[in-house]
């Protein structure tokens, strides 16, 4: 693992000042993916066409958390103590995804595009991999929901997190790997984009329970853990005055807390989405009843009539 030039004592201001280490690449694409996205919104606004702002709060959110969590103070301070890279994983996998997703880039990106010149190849290529069997693959839970849980239990129960992060870039990798894995989970689960598979809201619901109930419990494993999990750290957090024990468990501790509340706001707006798309569709089903009948409802009137007439006539 790359060691971090010599870093002050940690504190909240130091966390978020501009550190000493080179960002991450993910604050580079933080800061172009909101250039890309404003650029798509502004012409669809100078068109006088409708884009909402709420929409683009919540992208342009995720970008600013995105350049925050890996450009400054807190990616050098993630390569010397373990809570502080456990929370980088967290926010790349957990809090980034939904506002980046509840954000619709596909749905800006297939309405701003111009369908002349270089825009014209570009949505073909994004048609292309909408229809494509990798991304059906890709964001099926099959795949997103195991991936997401080997970056923890696999990462850290199954020792591969030291060997990964000695290697040159290989903190980085692993910053990009969580990222990656977050993006797949939360796509099927919260997008209203186009998507090569649609999860009904039943299974959207059952992989956040499985995902919040797993990862709770790797959270309080970390915390009550009496060794050390990570020796990558060690070194470091003792170099900053600080126990990697307890260093430890305050990672476990943001796992089990700071982890769930993502989840449970994905859990909340999932229900409400559900209830809502579910009294739309009764509400349509009336209308149509009162304008066209209801034919379930007429062929019972129409047997009961039936029952009726055969009960006088045989009397």
């Amino acid at each position: 693992m790359e060691s971090p030039p010599h870093l002050p004592p940690p504190g909240l201001l130091e966390y978020f000042a501009v550190g000493p280490y080179p960002p991450s690449p993910l604050a580079g694409l933080g800061i172009l993916l909101a250039v890309a996205y404003l650029a798509g919104a502004i012409r669809l606004w100078r068109k006088g066409r409708r884009w909402p702002i709420s929409r683009t709060l919540c992208f342009l959110a995720g970008c600013m958390a995105l350049v925050i969590v890996m450009g400054l103070g807190v990616e050098s301070y993630g390569y010397a103590q373990f809570s502080v890279f456990m929370f980088q994983q967290l926010t790349l996998m957990m809090a980034i995804p939904p506002l980046l997703v509840l954000g619709s880039p596909g749905t800006l990106l297939l309405r701003a595009t111009p369908h002349r010149g270089l825009g014209r190849a570009v949505l073909s290529v994004a048609h292309g991999a909408l229809r494509s069997r990798a991304a059906r693959w890709a964001l099926s839970p099959a795949v997103a929901l195991p991936l997401y849980l080997l970056a923890f239990y696999g990462l850290y129960l199954d020792n591969l997190a030291d060997p990964i992060l000695r290697l040159p870039g290989g903190h980085q990798a692993l910053e990009i790997g969580f990222f990656l894995a977050g993006m797949l989970f939360t796509i099927p689960v919260l997008s209203d984009d186009p998507l090569p598979v649609r999860m009904s809201y039943g299974a959207r619901a059952l992989d956040l329970f499985a995902e919040a109930a797993l990862h709770a419990f790797f959270g309080v494993f970390i915390m009550m853990s009496n060794t050390l999990m990570i020796g990558t750290f060690a070194e470091s957090t003792a170099v900053l005055g600080l126990d990697p024990l307890e260093d430890q468990r305050v990672a476990g501790a943001l796992a089990w807390s700071y982890g769930e509340a993502p989840t449970l706001f994905m859990v909340l707006y999932i229900m409400h989405r559900w209830f809502r798309d579910d009294t739309a569709r009764a509400r349509a089903h009336d209308r149509y009843a009162d304008v066209h009948g209801d034919d379930d409802l007429d062929a019972y009137n129409a047997y009961l009539e039936r029952l009726q007439k055969r009960t006088g006539n045989g009397h």
